[in-house]
């Protein structure tokens, strides 16, 4: 009978001992756990971020998948036991990285810049909706009077991509966005009529800004100087790009590397309206429209 007690209490004792040990190694696998969820994530978010630039600028999209096709070839070579095609990759592999930061080394400037200047998680700013009104209103006034009287204009908007290397070389004015300044920034005989303006936020920070110009086959040959740089900028950025023809008077806008052309002021309108809008409200509009949908469906 004692002999039978002293088992349960050495069996109620291992067991305890048991669910302690259990529960150390329970905590120190969560331990382990939250580390590489924090590690990966953070991974995910770098290459997030890099694929993002890539996916956003045509050079850098050129450089992404000459390094891919390398790699692949270096890949097949040794399987297959290419020794001359594997001995010439491996120069290039060595030697590559290098001649990409001589070759490119604007690219990578224009990176860093984006590093340092924008929001990694957002917009240059973020505007209230009463400033987003009043920015859309001001600017919808001066496109409706810059293609009455026929007079040419760039008129760049950023978003998430620094354009600092433009602005670096433009005419600073850091100056509060109305329509009366535009038109007198486009104005004929104003030594700045020429270039691009850049509105970061609700502010027009310069004035004659140079752009790259496009040379997509998608573009009418027709279309001047202006058209090719707002398509340029578009496919390199994802900044918004309004376009006012001197010969016509017609709107384009570009954006995300295509061109609309022959907009109307409304069309223009709700396309600033929209691409304006905090990402967080995108998001939620496109929710709300996707459980309409699904409950239509049902």
């Amino acid at each position: 009978m004692n002999r039978g007690k002293k088992s349960d209490i050495g069996f109620f004792y291992l067991k305890n001992k048991i669910g302690d040990d259990a529960m150390l190694i329970t905590m120190s696998d969560v331990l382990t756990i939250l580390r590489k969820i924090v590690d990966i994530s953070l991974v995910w978010f770098i290459f997030y971020y890099i694929l993002k630039n890539i996916k956003n600028n045509v050079k850098l999209s050129l450089i992404f998948k000459g390094v891919a096709f390398v790699i692949i070839l270096k890949l097949i070579s040794d399987k297959l036991g290419f020794v001359t095609v594997g001995y010439l990759l491996d120069y290039i592999i060595q030697w590559g990285p290098v001649a990409l930061i001589i070759i490119f080394q604007p690219e990578i400037r224009t990176i860093l810049e984006q590093l340092g200047r924008s929001q990694l998680l957002g917009r240059h700013k973020v505007l209230t909706v009463d400033e987003r009104e009043h920015m859309v209103y001001e600017m919808i006034n001066a496109i409706d009077y810059l293609r009455k009287e026929r007079i040419g204009a760039l008129i760049v908007i950023e978003r998430d991509i620094s354009l600092g290397n433009y602005i670096d070389k433009a005419k600073k004015l850091y100056a509060d966005l109305s329509s009366d300044l535009l038109i007198a920034i486009f104005y004929e005989g104003n030594p700045l009529h020429d270039g691009g303006v850049i509105i970061q936020g609700d502010r027009i920070t310069c004035a004659g800004a140079v752009f790259p110009t496009s040379s997509s086959s998608k573009i009418n040959k027709r279309l001047g100087t202006r058209h090719r740089a707002a398509l340029g900028l578009a496919e390199e950025t994802d900044a918004i790009c309004i376009v006012v023809s001197e010969e016509t008077g017609r709107v384009s806008i570009a954006l995300k590397g295509d061109m609309l052309y022959n907009l109307t002021l409304d069309d223009v309108r709700m396309l600033l309206i929209d691409e304006l809008k905090p990402k967080q409200d995108a998001d939620y509009e496109e929710e709300i429209e996707e459980e309409e949908i699904y409950e239509e469906d049902r």
